[in-house]
């Protein structure tokens, strides 16, 4: 086995090229890679929320709520219907553009909620659940229920980007 080529890292010291995997070293010079989901979308003033979540694992709460930062994406967290009811009141009564719930989530009631929320949100509103993997019933009963999508935990992570950017431009409120 001959030496290894460590020409890269010269390359890396000397400003040419990126890291591998977007990921640089302090100090590092050279481009960045930037992942385009991730870029922030135009923010207006006295623009309305357009993306409501029943979250209440910390986890999934703080990785929601990061990456709404991220994105400058606006994301109302609500623990009832009726939170979301006034919420939308609030905001001028248009209709949020994304409902996202955690299956699990025992204070929301979610199987209950989700056919309120769907008989109040028909058409512009889509209602996205989460579950855990193994738990494929109550993946059944909440697309009954009127979920638009529900995914299991790690699909709901790794396209939670994309779902924020597509749901997540605002609208100004009528004037």
């Amino acid at each position: 086995m001959g030496p290894m080529d460590h020409s890269y890292r010269n390359a890396l010291q000397n400003g040419q090229g990126g890291s591998a995997g977007g990921f640089r070293a302090p100090g590092a010079v050279g481009p960045h890679f930037q992942h385009p989901e991730l870029e922030p979308l135009p923010q207006e003033e006295n623009a309305s929320t357009r993306v409501f979540a029943f979250v209440e694992d910390l986890f999934f709460l703080t990785k929601i709520r990061d990456t709404g930062r991220k994105l400058n994406v606006n994301v109302e967290f609500v623990k009832t219907d009726k939170d979301i009811l006034d919420k939308v009141e609030q905001n001028g009564g248009g209709p949020p553009s994304l409902i996202i719930i955690d299956l699990n989530n025992t204070v929301a009631k979610p199987l209950a909620t989700i056919p309120k929320l769907r008989s109040r949100f028909k058409k512009g509103t889509s209602i996205v659940g989460f579950v855990s993997h193994v738990q494929g019933d109550l993946k059944v009963k909440a697309m009954e229920a009127g979920c638009d999508a529900v995914m299991p935990r790690s699909a709901f992570s790794q396209n939670l980007p994309q779902l924020l950017r597509r749901h997540g431009a605002t609208v100004l409120p009528p004037e």
